[in-house]
């Protein structure tokens, strides 16, 4: 009962443990890539045909690309944050990122 599905990352990859990206890469991953990333492993856990101990390291992949895009989606967030608006909400201005 030897599956493709089963011996392959998301990504097209080998099953192979130390073939897999270690956690400590995810930081070096754009936005972007690691939303692709996570939904190929998302789409490869929600067709159920992921071994077992394959699907654990799926998640735990998952879970650090998670974590990775909150932490860059909040530093936008708080670059956003720097604009100032006047007492219209009019964009006023814009302040130094590390000046407050």
């Amino acid at each position: 009962m030897a599956n493709d599905a089963r011996t392959q990352s998301p990504a097209g990859g080998s099953a192979n443990p130390a073939a897999a990206a270690a956690p400590a890469d995810v930081a070096a991953l754009s936005f972007e890539r690691a939303v692709e990333e996570l939904e190929s492993i998302v789409s490869a856990l929600e067709r159920g045909d992921v071994a077992l101990d394959r699907s654990i390291e799926f998640y735990e992949r998952g879970e650090a690309l998670k974590k990775h895009c909150e932490a860059l989606l909040n530093a936008a967030e708080n670059r956003i944050e720097k604009i100032r608006l006047d007492r219209t909400g009019k964009p006023q201005g814009v302040e130094p990122l590390d000046g407050d």
